[in-house]
């Protein structure tokens, strides 16, 4: 059996199960990423919620694995060469676990590096532009009287989504028939502008038909109804 006991974030969230991987996170759009991912590849793990309502995320148990204070982080007790794996940044975490199990990657080098090209697509502009937009419109930015910065990452967020309208053109999935840590990437986070940000009139969603179609075809994956839910809430 794994022994955890040298990180100090087992201290906090003991492990029901130290042989699997553990998962330490909250179901928010890059939180669910590695959630869905786990449950897309079948690899055991155990998930621990990270309260941002106690701030767990400040804790020095979870600052001792992300010194970055965000969500999700894991520990794999059976990392490279055998040896336990602490690891943060939910884009990282895909690609690893992609690796890790040989699934949700292509293995041609051309087609693998494409698909990264779209995970970073993700992490570099669709989600801190409709992270941002949800601010503005949901959350305290709605009060504020100078509207240009919401109009900005209104005007961001739909050029970001004409991207992904144009390339969906035809497709199934964003490299194509074949379903990535691409898709596992973006699509919460398309779901999560239109859904708990409440943005699709401001933002024109309907302008988007074949985003709104891949979309819809990702949230009736079983693995990802599954991952939207865990880690599950208080």
């Amino acid at each position: 059996m794994a022994d955890l006991s040298a990180f100090l974030i087992a201290g906090k969230w003991p492990a029901k199960h130290p042989d699997r991987l553990q998962l330490y996170s909250l179901p928010t759009p890059n939180g669910v990423k590695v959630s869905i991912m786990l449950e897309e590849t079948g690899l055991p793990y155990e998930a621990h919620l990270v309260s941002f309502e106690r701030n767990d995320q400040l804790s020095p148990e979870f600052l001792s694995l992300n010194p970055n204070n965000k969500i999700p982080a894991i520990l794999d007790p059976d990392g490279p060469e055998g040896k336990p794996l602490a690891l943060f940044e939910s884009g990282a975490i895909l690609i690893y676990l992609a690796d890790k199990t040989g699934q949700l990657l292509p293995k041609h080098p051309a087609a693998r590096y494409e698909a990264i090209q779209w995970l970073m697509f993700q992490m570099g502009g669709v989600g801190p532009m409709f992270g941002q937009l949800g601010f503005f419109h949901k959350f305290a930015g709605k009060d504020y009287e100078d509207k240009r910065p919401r109009d900005r990452y209104v005007a961001e967020s739909r050029r970001l989504l004409q991207v992904l309208e144009g390339r969906m053109a035809g497709r199934a999935w964003i490299m194509g028939d074949e379903y990535t840590i691409a898709d596992i990437a973006i699509w919460p986070w398309v779901r999560n502008l239109v859904g708990f940000y409440g943005a699709g009139e401001l933002v024109g969603f309907d302008d988007f038909p074949n985003v709104q179609r891949v979309a819809q075809a990702f949230a009736e994956r079983p693995a990802v109804a599954r991952g939207l839910a865990i880690p599950a809430r208080d």
